[in-house]
């Protein structure tokens, strides 16, 4: 029987390998909902319902594992998991009530493909069990004499980066309320990149990462990076296609001056 420590350990391994596996898949093939849905990948859903129910692990799960960790107790562990969850319930619960009420109103709705919901899924319940289980049972407090000098940090450039990306998505989903289609966004952090959104979510996550001080922490922002950067290239690639001479030329994909 494999104990919960090599559970733990096999799990974070998982998440390390399957980042460059993403990266690389992405360069060439984008998943199929947004502006790169197209048919050809089964059956589709609601992408309000989608969204919930592929991101929800990250707060059942989390909720579940949680108590069960020795240091569930500990302030630090719960002022450490705050933030994850705070960020989970904006993304499970929020973030689709506003695609469900803009649904309402636009006439141009797409599905989303339950497969990739599924993989959405299932991706979540690795990290969701990963990030649980560090925070509340195998951080070292005790032995941590710089927690509060990361946490705070981190907190820092992870709330500038959730900031960024629900403004940003408030921004896309403003011009979808329109019913007019695609428009080229504008103000914000979208004057300097196409996906805004995505650079606000990578900034997040690596705020979560100072602030856990771990490998599993690494882990996911290394991932997010290897999910989003490719879907951004993708993104910004679409908008010069789409606009052409219309789109600002000296616009990113994701990276402010660089990328």
């Amino acid at each position: 029987m494999v104990s919960d420590q090599n559970l733990f350990h096999y799990s974070l391994l998982s998440l390390y390998l399957i980042g460059p596996l993403t990266f690389i898949s992405l360069l060439f093939l984008q998943a199929p909902y947004g502006k790169h849905n197209r048919p050809g990948w089964g059956p589709t859903m609601s992408p309000p319902l989608a969204w919930f129910l592929m991101e929800s692990p990250t707060l059942w799960l989390t909720l579940l594992l949680f108590p069960s960790g020795v240091k569930s107790s500990n302030p630090k562990s719960l002022i450490l998991i705050t933030p994850f969850l705070f960020h989970y319930f904006h993304r499970t619960c929020i973030y689709p009530l506003r695609l469900y009420f803009n649904n309402t109103k636009n006439a141009n709705k797409t599905g989303f493909p339950v497969s990739v919901a599924m993989i959405g899924f299932v991706f979540n319940l690795l990290n969701a069990y990963l990030q649980a289980r560090w925070v509340s049972q195998f951080k070292d407090y005790e032995g941590d004499g710089w927690f509060w000098l990361t946490f705070v940090l981190g907190l820092v450039v992870f709330l500038f980066g959730m900031g960024v990306n629900v403004r940003s998505d408030r921004v896309l989903v403003g011009l979808k309320n329109e019913g007019k289609g695609y428009k080229v966004p504008r103000g914000g952090l979208f004057e300097l990149v196409s996906c805004p959104n995505y650079f606000g979510e990578i900034v997040e996550w690596f705020g979560w990462a100072v602030m856990t001080w771990s490998l599993v922490g690494l882990g996911f922002f290394l991932y997010t990076c290897a999910n989003l950067v490719p879907r951004a290239r993708a993104n910004h690639r679409w908008y010069l296609d789409k606009f052409g001479e219309d789109y600002p030329k000296d616009r990113k994909a994701v990276i402010p001056f660089l990328y």
